[in-house]
């Protein structure tokens, strides 16, 4: 699978739930056992979310089952890990997290190329009237599109 990405986890209620303004892709940095997990899809994302401190960016409450084969216990299942961007990619964010609003939520987590990666959404929470008018747009959308099929 060289050169592959393998999605390992979504987090389809973070698009449902906020306005991606950005994506980035991180780096992980695990222990052994979280990365057997990780290929085992052994993760649980929906709660997490990314923080920034002294400089560097961390991902909190994802939950990494521990790996029933682990020697000594294993990993700790909801740890901070630090996630690994360029420097003027942290700076960025810092500048754009300082914004009323705005927060980092992980979108995916996959291997791309044998290496873990998180994708890594600026988002802006929706309000539910958003979320209802979005709705509202794609069952309409739905409708002109079967009217259309209906009328060939």
């Amino acid at each position: 699978m060289a050169g592959g990405r393998k999605t390992i986890a979504t987090n389809r209620k973070a698009r449902h739930d906020y306005e991606i303004l950005d994506t980035y892709e991180c780096g992980l940095v695990l222990h052994g056992s979280e990365v057997k997990s990780l290929r085992d899809s052994q993760v649980e994302i929906k709660d997490a979310y990314g923080d920034i401190r002294d400089g560097e960016v961390w991902l909190e409450n994802m939950h990494i089952a521990p790996y029933k084969f682990a020697w000594a216990g294993g990993h700790e299942p909801e740890r901070a890990r630090k996630l690994l961007l360029h420097r003027r990619e942290i700076d960025r964010l810092v500048g754009k997290v300082n914004e009323a609003g705005l927060t980092l939520i992980p979108l995916a987590v996959y291997f791309k190329d044998g290496k873990a990666k998180v994708e890594l959404g600026l988002v802006r929470g929706r309000r539910t009237y958003d979320k209802r008018q979005r709705i509202r747009e794609r069952m309409e959308k739905r409708e002109m599109d079967r009217a259309a099929r209906r009328n060939r």
